[in-house]
C-alpha cells in the first residue's frame, strides 16, 4: 500500500461509526409510547397473542426493518405501531431516540420515544391478531418497584447432542488446530435479566432492558 492508496483507503472509513455486521442482524425498531393520564405519564405496551412467536410476553409495539415500506428505522416503529395496536404516525410525538440495543437475541433495536395523546387510547384500537390486549403502566409504579434482578450463565457449545445420542459438531476447534479449551464448551459470561411485576403482567427480555434504561434517564431529569 503506497500513500496515495492509504488515502483512498481512509476515505472507505465510516463518516459516523456504525454497528459492524449489521446487516448479519435483524434490524428492527420499537415505540415506546407515553400516555399522560390521571395527572401522570404511563408506558403503553402490548401483550403478544398466545398463538404467536414468544405469545405472552410484554412488549413495545415494534418489528423488522422492510425496505419496501421504510426509509428510515422511525418508519419502521411509526408502521409496526399502526400495523399492531392501529395508531396512526400523526397521532405519535416523537420526542427522541435511546441508544442503539444489540440483543443477545441477535437483533439490532432502534428505539424511540413518542407522546400519544390519551384520547387515541381511550378510542377503539384496532389490534391485529398479534397483539391480545395493550396494557398502560405508570412509570411512577416501575420506579417505586423495582426490577427483581437474576444472572444467568451463558457457555458457548461447540457441539451439541441430537435425540439418537450422536454428537454433531458446530465449530471443528480440534481440527483448525486451536487451544484444547475451545474442543468443550466454553465462556462464563454472566448475562443480567431484568424482571418487573406491574399491573399483573410479568414484563422481562429486551423489553425489561429498555425500561431500565429509560428509567435511569427519568431519574436524572
Amino acid at each position: 500500500m503506497n500513500k496515495k492508496q492509504l488515502e483512498e483507503f481512509k476515505n472507505n472509513f465510516p463518516t459516523t461509526p456504525g454497528i459492524l455486521g449489521r446487516d448479519k442482524y435483524f434490524n428492527s425498531a420499537v415505540l415506546i409510547p407515553l400516555v399522560f393520564k390521571n395527572g401522570e405519564y404511563y408506558l403503553l405496551f402490548q401483550k403478544r397473542s398466545a398463538h404467536i412467536r414468544q405469545g405472552g410476553d410484554i412488549c413495545f409495539p415494534g418489528g423488522g426493518f422492510e425496505e419496501e415500506h421504510d426509509r428510515t428505522f422511525l418508519d419502521t416503529a411509526l408502521r409496526e405501531t399502526y400495523e399492531e395496536i392501529g395508531i396512526k404516525p400523526k397521532d405519535v410525538n416523537i420526542i427522541g431516540q435511546l441508544d442503539t440495543m444489540v440483543a443477545p437475541i441477535g437483533a439490532v433495536i432502534e428505539i424511540y420515544v413518542g407522546i400519544i395523546e390519551n384520547e387515541v387510547i381511550e378510542a377503539d384500537l384496532e389490534l391485529n391478531e398479534e397483539v391480545e390486549k395493550i396494557v398502560l403502566v405508570p412509570m411512577s409504579e416501575l420506579k417505586s418497584d423495582p426490577a427483581l434482578e437474576y444472572t444467568l450463565h451463558q457457555v458457548v457449545q461447540p457441539s451439541y447432542i441430537d435425540q439418537e445420542g450422536e454428537e454433531h459438531i458446530i465449530f471443528p476447534a480440534k481440527e483448525l488446530g486451536l487451544a484444547e479449551r475451545y474442543h468443550k464448551p466454553w465462556g462464563h459470561k454472566n448475562h443480567k435479566v431484568w424482571v418487573y411485576k406491574a399491573c399483573g403482567e410479568v414484563i422481562w427480555g429486551v423489553t425489561a432492558v429498555i425500561i431500565n434504561d429509560l428509567l435511569k434517564r427519568y431519574e436524572l431529569s
